[in-house]
């Protein structure tokens, strides 16, 4: 099980993952799942994925080799020659079907789960940023003002502060926050989500540096974030109202 959350801000993108994988309750290892796919000066692609590793690791190889071909013979399947984001995103669903039919297709002869997403994001020359969820059969949706987030994997324990708290307009930096302690959530009710957590920032403002980070187990504001928003859940709740029917 895997977590993986971005967001798309009027401020700028967000990436964040773990790094638990599992194949059986005692076979827990440390894998990354935050990969960047293109990093020069007319281009930023970045990608996160859950379920199938080795589905993942081939779809994120299988786009590797493809910029290695373009530069030789093979053009117009690269991420380097993407004039858009959109392209990118047909790509990497070009490579997830790829995959899917070959390793995919032989995991599930042998009845093994061969699921795979990714969360892809960034830029392209003066384009604006995008922020993409492909399915495992290739086809992708895009994130959008309205709803500026998108999970894969374990979603469900993570989502309700992102729901309540998080919103277009907001800051890169109380964004990371709320991605942190959605993280938090997620790893309190599933321990197939664990430490270390890859966090990539990428500003809005080209101006700005971006941010590559790894939150370590034992990290010191993590706990201290994480232990005073379990106090304050704790004293919001027992200070609302009680049903007034118990009070018989």
């Amino acid at each position: 099980m895997t977590y993986c959350l971005g967001m798309l801000l009027e401020s700028g993108l967000i990436l964040m993952a773990d790094t638990r994988t599992n194949a059986g309750v005692d076979n827990f290892s440390t894998f990354r799942k935050l990969h960047v796919l293109a990093d020069g000066p007319d281009r930023q692609i970045y990608a996160a994925t859950a379920g199938s590793l080795s589905v993942s690791q081939s779809v994120i190889s299988s786009l590797q080799e493809d910029q290695l071909a373009s530069e030789t013979r093979e053009h117009g399947r690269s991420l380097s020659e993407a004039p858009t984001m959109f392209r990118v995103a047909q790509l990497v669903g070009e490579a997830v079907e790829r995959v899917g039919a070959t390793v995919g297709a032989a995991l599930e002869r042998s009845h093994i789960d061969a699921s795979t997403e990714l969360l892809v994001g960034g830029r392209i020359g003066d384009g604006p940023l995008k922020l993409y969820l492909v399915y495992s059969i290739g086809n992708f949706i895009e994130c959008t003002p309205d709803v500026p987030f998108l999970q894969i994997g374990e979603t469900k324990y993570g989502r309700p502060i992102l729901d309540r708290a998080l919103r277009y307009e907001t800051p890169l930096a109380p964004a990371v926050k709320m991605g942190c302690l959605s993280f938090d959530s997620t790893m309190k009710s599933n321990l197939g989500v664990a430490m270390p957590i890859d966090l990539l920032v990428l500003p809005a403002d080209r101006a700005q540096p971006g941010i590559s980070r790894r939150i370590e187990r034992g990290d010191r504001y993590f706990e201290a974030l994480a232990d005073r928003w379990a106090e304050l859940i704790y004293e919001a709740a027992t200070g609302l109202p009680s049903p007034p029917w118990m009070d018989d």
